[in-house]
């Protein structure tokens, strides 16, 4: 299809396309393919319904009866209750094991969507139609779904790989400047972990991707969707390999459970940790001190932040502790040794973890 370039994550039976352009949401044809049944639920939120709704619907086939629930948005509501109330939607039209579940937004939208339609009749059809950057790079890719929990951060979910995923760039236009910035932190995360050309390139182009130049974007989230893909296909259900997706995600994930999803949005969040991270490494002799630099550098000019907010160190241990990725109550961290490479670790002693944690800590503020 002119204007759309697909990428396939190969995991056998389950192998699905990313399609990636711009104006591919009204594209008459391009999801008709990938539902196979006569009824779809449509998941969205008030914000993303206003600009996206219609054009979707329009090009959903005649043939399909297509309900709509909006839910809420921000880490906070990821919830059970919202998976709940997309059930008792789903009931209540009486849709069967053919259905199939659009989500329509960003990271929220699609984990809840995706959760309700892996445990509905126990799995239905799923496409993800992400519309923020992050989740255009990310949370719409690999799988994964879920809640959070009062305890942690998506500790309640599935693996349910979605039939599709629309990458619509143009969908970034109506984006917010903060929930953009937010969405470039998973972009460099995938040069720190994998890639050093693509992070030396990401240097070269921030300006280009913050002004949302289609090509910039394009050539970013294609890439960084390559590398997902390709780590994805190596180890699905996070055995292994697939946890180098997790720079930054053990720190961040601690920040927003303690400041109750309220404070910092998710990639912020993961901003922080990567650069915690880098320092733990650097602390730990296993990265070069102008390789920290430059990771600090380039989060800043993506306009991200890299202190966390004043927090207690052992109320972060703890929270850490409680991340899915723990092991027999091990800390469990992904680190980098240089640009475009990471280790996963649990041998870091927690004296160097809160020596880590004190120091950025007194950054910001606090006693």
């Amino acid at each position: 299809m002119k204007g759309a370039e697909a990428l396939i994550v190969d995991l056998g039976e389950r192998a699905y396309p990313i399609w990636i352009g711009a104006g591919l949401l009204g594209s008459a044809g391009l999801l008709e393919r990938h539902i196979e049944g006569a009824e779809a639920l449509v998941v969205t939120n008030e914000a993303v319904a206003a600009h996206y709704l219609q054009p979707l619907l329009k090009s959903l086939p005649a043939s399909v009866r297509a309900d709509v629930i909006t839910i809420g948005d921000g880490e906070a509501l990821k919830t059970l209750d919202a998976v709940a109330a997309i059930i008792d939607k789903l009931v209540a039209a009486r849709h069967s094991r053919a259905t199939t579940v659009v989500a329509l937004g960003g990271g929220v939208v699609g984990d809840v969507a995706g959760f309700a339609a892996a445990i509905y009749q126990r799995g239905v059809r799923f496409v993800q139609v992400p519309t923020t950057l992050l989740s255009l790079v990310d949370a719409s890719v690999g799988g994964k779904t879920g809640v959070n929990h009062p305890g942690g951060k998506n500790l309640i979910g599935a693996f349910h790989q979605p039939s599709c995923v629309l990458a619509d760039v143009a969908t970034l236009d109506t984006l917010p400047p903060r929930e953009f910035s937010a969405g470039l932190a998973e972009v460099v995360k995938y040069g720190v972990i994998h890639d050093a050309e693509f992070f030396a390139w990401i240097e070269a182009n921030v300006e280009a991707l913050r002004a949302r130049d289609p090509a910039a974007l394009v050539r970013a989230i294609r890439r960084s969707c390559e590398i997902k893909a390709a780590v994805v296909q190596a180890d699905e259900r996070e055995a292994g390999t697939r946890m180098i997706l997790n720079f930054g995600h053990t720190f961040g994930h601690a920040l927003e459970a303690l400041t109750h999803y309220q404070t910092l949005l998710h990639g912020e969040a993961v901003a922080i940790g990567m650069v915690m991270a880098a320092h733990l490494a650097a602390n730990c002799g296993r990265l070069r001190a102008d390789d920290v630099e430059r990771v600090l550098t380039l989060l800043r000019r993506c306009g991200l932040p890299v202190t966390p907010p004043s927090l207690e160190s052992d109320a972060i241990i703890e929270a850490m502790t409680m991340d899915k990725k723990a092991f027999g109550g091990r800390i469990r961290l992904v680190l980098p040794s240089a640009i475009g490479a990471v280790f996963v670790t649990t041998d870091i002693p927690r004296r160097a973890i809160f020596e880590t944690l004190e120091t950025f800590r007194a950054q910001a503020g606090g006693s």
